[in-house]
């Protein structure tokens, strides 16, 4: 050993810290020099003992928690414990003169913390947080007057003898009115910094190792709630501790040392929070950082800052706003969960974030966790933030008792002069009960309720309790009297009124049930939800879709059956062409997509019908169509007629009928988008290879392709090179093979339809009305109409309730609609269909929202509210704040010029151009 380090060896046995040691552990010692005071200091490399201990994850409280319990204190003591003697061998370590133990906790050692604290809160359990807060080795006696500290510290020392726990008196203190705790000042007026812990820091050299930064961030973040904006101050410093960061130390890092030197050794007297009252928190944010205070009564209880992450910088001022406040929220959170605060921020809009209809998603993801405290979000100007001048160090703000309202108000009615008449008005004003008055007037008044106070048996009564003043509760609960009347109007309440917003039967009765109780409480809530005309139109369902498949019977033979539809919207050609009429056979499922105008009389589709299809196929038996103005015209019905062709529509909004021909539109409009963006063609001029590709590609219900099942072979491409002549099949044989074929695609459709229905069916249900069962009826909002994505659909999902006169069908009914809704088809598919389980006694008027013959409705712009214009490296694009149909002020949206000049040509000025 060298001379220094045998020197340290015989001080630590001289100090009684270590004795010579006969144990049967030991670890290696190495002696490790003095940064400041120089000589060495003894360390024990305890990794091989701690390799073989079991880890203790018992947790150590966090310092603040254990500050905030001694609110109101004013008499202090402390006590520091020895440590415990059987495990003195097993810290044993070696040295050139021999095996030494420690007769001290030694550092190093796993689980000498967590096993300390699981022992000290055992031995506390009924005290901890009462009047006694420990921290490992270190107990903290508190308590409100004298008296009572007396008799605390006899209960401690008690405890502590009991246990055979030995204090170190020398360390030990009593009767305090200020004391030093955990490198904290405790006293009545509150916690500050304890002066002796950070006496060094004003002679604290400057830094010159990434190293030595950490050391005197990590000393100042221990204090940092005593610190406003702890972490802009220190910003300069820690940018030199980032990875692979530049050690520079400038001015602003000199200027940043010296700041927090300063506010370290001023730092002023914080106050203990009491629950039982209203916390302030103010917050504040700018592109260094995230500031907030915690208040309560002019006094500050803590500060709190970070710095900005780096995706954080590109946030908008809103949003960085709104983070300052969420950060307050999580790092309070033991503070402020459950008790009422006041935010109070600079930026005005966020004032109404808890109501602002249109979010983005980390708005909507912080919203869910403001929205579990209960809190008020007040602006409170920059100019007006007198904050500061409130935290003057060590000097508290005398609070104003406020008056109570009700006597304020009495005196102010007094005061005001009015007419007699006007004070007629004023004294005929009546207070309405509440729910409890008449719950408490409806026991007294109900014969049955006598009879149940007076036959509460024994086992009972651990249920049924009577107050003073005679009022029946079950389990603190009050009972509710056989009252119908009472009942609803409690639901209706409890359903019905601003505070509660229409909740369903599980919700409401969740709430109702803490305060209120009555037999079949559950059954009753659920039947008046159930039977709530309002939750029934506007609430969506989430079963699966009503009626079971029904699929068309298979054909017997090729075009007998076919299926019509549009595809609309397209950009117009040169020729004129904006649609294309879909037109296929059931059974060989082949196709012909015709080019049209929307502008075509039916007399014109008329003779293309007799071109391109009749002229080929002949004249079908059966056409399944939607009912388009084409498909239920007079004309078309007359020529179908005349052709002995029966017409087969689809019920009232219910495209899947024609479920076949909308698959095969799907099909083509890919096809045609892949050629545009594939041939740089108009789509009137890839719609005749379109076809061609349609009916040669295979389809799975058929195996195989719509022209083979037409025409009896495949048709010859470049990829089908078979010559003319080969295969060829002549006289009897034809007939017998075109026979086969077609039993063959018979056969395969049906397998496919079952196929195809077994797997719906599992995920539709079976519905079933009955002749004079009332319905709803759902709407929808058109396509392409502006919806109010964020906001809802306001509109309900379901009108009605109408009449059923007549099932139509497996699936289908006919209803009785209002005159106003003549041009609707009266016949829906039992999807569309809601039962009404009560017929409400005031019906609501569907001609309010004005119901197409298609059952969509539209919104429409009605007023410009605002306009604003927003510049981009292009151009600058104007934006308006529209009010729509139906709805308020409130529900206006921001739609930009193209939009409305497009979607509504005439809305917008002249001038607006």
């Amino acid at each position: 050993m060298a001379p220094d380090e045998l020197r340290e060896l015989k001080n630590e046995l001289d100090k009684g810290f270590i004795r010579p040691s006969s144990s049967p552990w030991g670890c290696p010692a190495l002696f490790v020099e003095k940064k400041d005071q120089g000589g060495k200091r003894l360390c024990v490399d305890y990794r091989p003992l701690n390799a073989v201990t079991i880890k203790n994850k018992y947790p150590l409280p966090h310092i603040d928690i254990l500050f905030d319990r001694l609110a109101g204190a004013k008499v202090f003591s402390k006590i520091d414990l020895r440590s415990r003697e059987e495990d003195i061998p097993k810290t044993a370590f070696s040295t050139g003169y021999g095996l030494y133990e420690y007769l001290v906790m030694s550092f190093g050692l796993t689980n000498a913390p967590a096993f300390f604290m699981y022992m000290m809160n055992s031995v506390f359990m009924n005290e901890l947080d009462k009047f006694v807060v420990v921290f490992i080795d270190d107990i903290l006696i508190y308590s409100k007057s004298e008296k009572e500290h007396e008799e605390h510290l006899k209960i401690v020392l008690t405890r502590l003898r009991e246990h055979k726990l030995y204090a170190k008196f020398s360390k030990c203190a009593f009767w305090l009115k200020e004391v030093s705790f955990l490198g904290h000042i405790l006293s009545e007026k509150g916690v500050a910094v304890d002066p002796s812990k950070v006496k060094d820091v004003l002679n604290w050299k400057q830094p010159e190792t990434v190293t030595e930064i950490r050391s005197f961030l990590g000393l100042a973040g221990y204090y940092r709630r005593f610190i406003k904006d702890f972490s802009k101050s220190a910003k300069p410093m820690t940018s030199l501790t980032k990875k692979n960061a530049k050690y520079l130390w400038s001015s602003n890092c000199e200027e940043a040392f010296q700041t927090l030197k300063k506010l370290l050794t001023s730092a002023p007297v914080l106050a203990q929070p009491d629950v039982t009252k209203p916390f302030d928190v103010y917050c504040d944010a700018s592109g260094n950082g995230l500031g907030c205070v915690l208040m309560q009564e002019g006094r500050v209880i803590a500060y709190a800052s970070r710095q900005l992450r780096k995706h954080e910088a590109n946030y908008p001022t809103h949003d960085l706003e709104l983070a300052a406040v969420v950060h307050a929220l999580k790092i309070w959170r033991h503070y402020l969960l459950g008790n009422t605060c006041h935010i109070y921020t600079d930026h005005k809009s966020l004032k109404y974030i808890l109501t602002q209809p249109e979010l983005n998603m980390r708005q909507r993801r912080w919203l869910e966790l403001i929205k579990d405290y209960d809190l008020e979000i007040h602006y409170h100007p920059g100019k007006a933030n007198v904050v500061a001048d409130a935290l003057s160090r060590k000097a508290h703000c005398n609070f104003i008792e406020a008056r109570p309202t009700v006597r304020v108000l009495c005196c102010e009615i007094d005061e005001i002069e009015m007419p007699t008449e006007q004070h007629a008005e004023l004294y005929s004003l009546i207070i309405e009960p509440t729910i409890k008055d008449l719950v408490i007037a409806a026991q007294k008044q109900d014969k049955g309720m006598a009879h149940i106070r007076e036959g509460i048996s024994d086992k009972q009564k651990a249920c049924f309790t009577l107050d003073e003043q005679g009022v029946l509760w079950f389990k603190n609960r009050l009972v509710v009297p056989k009252d119908m009347e009472l009942r609803k109007k409690i639901l209706d309440e409890a359903h019905t009124s601003l505070f509660t917003m229409h909740p369903g039967s599980n919700k409401m009765y969740q709430d109702l049930k803490q305060k209120f109780w009555w037999t079949r409480m559950k059954r009753e809530i659920a039947k008046y939800v159930s039977e709530c005309d309002i939750c029934q139109r506007v609430k969506a369902d989430h079963l699966k879709p009503a009626g079971l498949l029904q699929p068309l019977a298979v054909p017997a033979w090729k075009w007998e059956d076919v299926h019509m539809d549009f595809i609309v919207g397209l950009p117009r050609t040169q020729k004129g062409y904006d649609s294309i009429w879909v037109i296929i056979d059931r059974f060989t499922k082949s196709a012909h997509f015709i080019p049209v105008k929307t502008i075509y009389h039916a007399k014109t589709y008329a003779e293309l019908y007799i071109a391109r299809i009749v002229s080929l196929h002949g004249v079908p038996l059966t056409i399944t169509s939607d009912r388009g103005s084409l498909f239920v015209s007079r004309f078309w019905e007359q020529l179908q007629h005349a052709l002995g062709t029966k017409l087969i529509r689809s019920s009232a909004y219910h495209p899947q009928t024609s479920g076949q021909v909308e698959r095969v539109n799907q099909i083509l409009e890919d096809m045609l988008r892949a050629c545009a963006m594939t041939y740089s063609t108009k789509w009137d001029e890839c719609l005749p290879l379109a076809e061609f590709a349609y009916n040669n590609s295979y389809q799975k219900s058929l195996d195989m392709a719509p022209f083979e099942a037409l025409y009896g072979k495949r048709c010859r491409t470049p990829l089908n090179w078979s010559e003319p002549g080969e295969r060829v099949t002549f006289g009897p044989d034809l007939v017998t093979r075109a026979e086969a074929q077609v039993k063959m695609i018979h056969n395969n459709l049906k397998r496919a339809r079952s196929r195809r229905e077994k797997l719906l069916d599992k995920r539709r249900r079976p519905l079933v009305f009955e002749e004079g069962d009332h319905v709803y009826l759902r709407v929808s909002p058109m396509k392409g109409v502006h919806r109010f994505g964020v906001k809802g659909k306001l509109a309900p999902r379901y009108v009605g309730p109408f009449k059923i006169t007549e099932r139509c069908g497996s699936v289908a009914y006919r209803l009785e609609l209002p005159p106003h809704l003549a041009a609707v088809h009266d016949v829906f598919h039992v999807s569309q269909l809601k039962k009404c389980l009560r017929v409400p006694e005031d019906e609501i008027d569907t001609s309010q929202i004005q119901i197409e013959p298609d059952l969509t409705y539209e919104e429409h712009p009605i007023k410009i509210l605002d306009q604003k214009q927003r510049a981009t490296r292009r151009r600058a694009i104007n934006f308006y704040k529209v009010q729509w149909s139906n709805h308020s002020e409130e529900e206006a949206t921001w739609e930009q010029e193209e939009f409305l000049q497009t979607r509504y040509p005439g809305f917008l000025p002249s001038t607006t151009n």
